[in-house]
C-alpha cells in the first residue's frame, strides 16, 4: 500500500491584485515520508507554493490538502491548529530570541502546546541533542556559529514532532561547511520518517535531494526521482 499523502494540490492558481499570475494550474502530491526540493529562479512561483503548502495562504482556483484536510474548507482557528500539528518552518534568516539561550529558544516553541515548562524544556533538550548541540544547550545565539543558530531553528521547527517540515532556503545565509552540517540534520531526520520539502534556487541544494519539482513562471516544468530515496552523500566543504 502507498504512504499516505500529506500534501495535495489540484489545478491550483494563486493570482495577487487581481492579474498577477503567481501560480498556473499546478498539481503535486506529496506522500510521507518523502525529501524533495521544489526548486526554481526568483519570481517562479515556489514561494507561493510554500505559503500555499504551509497554511499560510489560500488558493484562487483549485484545491490545496494538507493531512487530508482542505483548507479552504477550515476556519482561521482550525487552520491555526492544523500548522500547529503538522507543520514545522525553517527559513534563511534563523529568527531566534537574542538573549535567550538555545534551550529555551526551542522550548518557546513548545508555547502553544499545553505542555508544562518542565516538559517542554525536557523535550527542546532531547531535540537538540538529536541534531547534534547538546552541548549548547545554554548558549545564546550570539555564543553560536551561524550552522548551529540553523540547526537550533531546525530543532526548534520539529521539537513537536511535525510530520511535514518546511524549509525555506535553509542553508542561504550558511557558508558551505555549515550548510553541509544542516543538510546532514535534515538527512537524519527523513531518514527519521519526517516529510521534507526544500524550497531553494540553488542547483546543488535540489541534486542532493531524491525528487526534484521544478518551476517556472508558476507552473510545474518537470517532476523527477523518488522522495523516499536516500538524498545524496554530502561531501563536507562542498557547496551549498
Amino acid at each position: 500500500m502507498s504512504p499516505p499523502s500529506v500534501v495535495e494540490l489540484r489545478d491550483v492558481t494563486k493570482v495577487y491584485n487581481g492579474h498577477v499570475q503567481a501560480l498556473r494550474g499546478v498539481d503535486l502530491t506529496v506522500a510521507s515520508g518523502e525529501l524533495l526540493a521544489i526548486v526554481g529562479p526568483s519570481g517562479s512561483g515556489k514561494s507561493t507554493m510554500l505559503h500555499l503548502i504551509g497554511t499560510l495562504d489560500l488558493p484562487s482556483t483549485g484545491t490545496v490538502r494538507i493531512a487530508g484536510y482542505d483548507i479552504a474548507d477550515l476556519s482561521d482557528r482550525e487552520l491555526s491548529a492544523l500548522r500547529g500539528r503538522t507543520l514545522g518552518f525553517v527559513f534563511q534568516q534563523f529568527h531566534l530570541a537574542r538573549g535567550v539561550s538555545a534551550l529555551d529558544n526551542v522550548a518557546d516553541g513548545l508555547l502553544y502546546t499545553g505542555l508544562s515548562p518542565r516538559v517542554r524544556r525536557e523535550r527542546a533538550a532531547a531535540t537538540l541533542e538529536r541534531v547534534g548541540l547538546g552541548h549548547r544547550l545554554g548558549h545564546r545565539p550570539n555564543q553560536l556559529s551561524g550552522g548551529e543558530q540553523q540547526r537550533v531553528a531546525v530543532a526548534r521547527a520539529v521539537a513537536g514532532d511535525p510530520p511535514l517540515l518546511l524549509a525555506d532556503e535553509p542553508t542561504g545565509n550558511l557558508d558551505s561547511t555549515a550548510g553541509a552540517e544542516v543538510l546532514r540534520v535534515l538527512r537524519d531526520l527523513h531518514a527519521g520518517g519526517t516529510t521534507i520539502a526544500i524550497i531553494t534556487h540553488d542547483p546543488e541544494i535540489a541534486a542532493w535531494c531524491p525528487r526534484q519539482v521544478r518551476v517556472r513562471d508558476g507552473r510545474i516544468v518537470s517532476d523527477r526521482g523518488d522522495g523516499a530515496g536516500r538524498p545524496a552523500e554530502i561531501t563536507k566543504g562542498a557547496r551549498t
